[in-house]
């Protein structure tokens, strides 16, 4: 089997990657990145899906993007919008998927993989600039000019499966590849015990997501307990 490093957050998109990769036969390592979001309840999600979905290793990597702030997952005095935003909204966070898709490559040289899976989405999406397929070939093109492996002929290829797929389309292919989407936690503002508000933006498009998928929401609402 390939080694494959997929990044995790915990949410609906990553989980789905992960199992997919999965199903292509990859040896999956996943990474999550604690950058000091609201909470940290997606990444026990993150460590409960790992397991379930067979990774090889799960390891979490912490990095404090509270330092600069800019954002509503990051600054504690911007609210998480609760009404639909117009242009890039305030749960941008400054270089994120730049970030994390940086550490999962110096994982993947480590490991001798030329794998790494990203589960961004420019359909279905909250309009950030890094979830565009513009992104994604840029980054492969510039990690196989900065790395060792790229130079010497071991090309590293940036798979994002979900790229052009609606919510409804990701999670009917995620049930097909074994997801529980009960363990996840896509919320920007979930409890401590991985309750979903309901009204971010990202607790309405998966909402959105199942209602088209017809399929049941499992995921766990602060008022329904």
């Amino acid at each position: 089997m390939k080694n494959a490093v997929v990044l995790l957050s915990g949410g609906l998109d990553s989980a789905t990657v992960l199992a997919l990769a999965r199903a292509q036969g990859f040896q999956c390592f996943a990474l999550s990145v604690d950058y000091g979001q609201r909470h940290h309840s997606e990444l026990d999600a993150a460590q409960r899906v790992a397991m379930l979905l067979g990774a090889r290793e799960h390891r979490v990597i912490s990095i404090d993007l509270t330092a600069f702030g800019g954002s509503a997952l990051t600054d504690n005095s911007i609210a998480v919008p609760q009404q639909p935003s117009v242009g890039i909204p305030l749960t941008y966070v400054p270089a994120r998927n730049t970030i994390m898709l940086s550490l999962a490559l110096a994982w993947a040289e480590v490991l001798q993989a030329q794998d790494v899976f990203i589960g961004v989405n420019a359909v279905d999406y909250s309009g950030y600039p890094d979830c565009r397929p513009a992104f994604i070939e840029a980054f492969e093109q510039m990690a196989n000019l900065a790395t060792k492996a790229g130079v010497e002929g071991k090309r590293l290829s940036v798979h994002a499966p979900l790229l052009h797929l609606s919510k409804a389309e990701i999670i009917q292919r995620g049930l097909a590849a074994g997801v529980d989407y009960a363990q996840t936690v896509s919320c920007y503002q979930a409890d401590t015990a991985g309750r979903a508000c309901g009204v971010c933006d990202s607790c309405r498009l998966r909402r959105a997501g199942f209602a088209a998928a017809g399929v049941a929401d499992p995921t766990h609402y602060v008022n329904h307990e």
